[in-house]
């Protein structure tokens, strides 16, 4: 495979964070995002967007990022604030949460989508980030494998749904599930899907 032609990180600061976030589409689980800046002497052999890479390569990904990157942090947005603000808010709320916890802080953050933040960082957003800025690339990888594991420690919690196939996403079995079963506390009540139910047993 023929290698990524990353867009030349934003000349002028030295310490460039990537975010993004996994989590808007599912109906259950929290939006979980991750920030990174990356160390432009240890790049990270084999790095695609998460939606282009295997489990397997994200997994393998996974450590060599946490191992060369300056810094990374994870951080999420809960089902509860997802249902309170709505995902769009709810998924900027994650981003701004994980590059505020970084250390040291960035000079300048690329942000993957068209909205930005409510913060005070130097930024610019990205539309297919991930497949453009090596740091939200990353980022990408990180929040994915967290978020994908997080579901299938879920699928043991909440048997029957089958979270460890869909994370949460709604496929017809996830969909028939919900039918039979109901909502599960870790399902997005604001969601027309998981809403409809609700208002049906309401």
């Amino acid at each position: 495979m023929a290698a990524i032609q990353w867009q030349t990180p934003h000349p002028g600061y030295s310490l460039i964070a990537g975010t993004d976030e996994v989590g808007r589409g599912p109906l259950a689980g929290d939006v979980v995002a991750a920030a990174v800046i990356l160390d432009p002497q240890r790049p990270i052999p084999g790095l695609n967007d998460s939606k282009k890479l295997s489990e397997s390569k994200r997994e393998s990904c996974f450590p060599v990022i946490q191992e060369n990157a300056i810094a990374y942090a994870i951080a999420r947005a809960n089902v509860a604030e997802i249902d309170n603000y709505n995902i769009l808010q709810a998924s900027l709320l994650a981003m701004s949460r994980a590059v505020a916890a970084l250390n040291p802080q960035p000079e300048f953050v690329y942000v993957d989508g068209n909205r930005l933040p409510q913060w005070n960082f130097n930024a610019e957003a990205v539309v297919k980030g991930d497949s453009r800025i090596e740091a939200i690339a990353a980022a990408s990888v990180l929040a994915k494998v967290i978020r994908d594991r997080e579901m299938m420690a879920f699928d043991r919690q909440y048997p029957g749904y089958g979270f460890a196939s869909h994370k949460g996403y709604p496929t017809a079995s996830h969909l028939a599930a919900l039918e039979t079963l109901g909502p599960c506390e870790i399902h997005r009540q604001s969601f027309a899907p998981v809403a409809r139910l609700l208002d049906k047993g309401s």
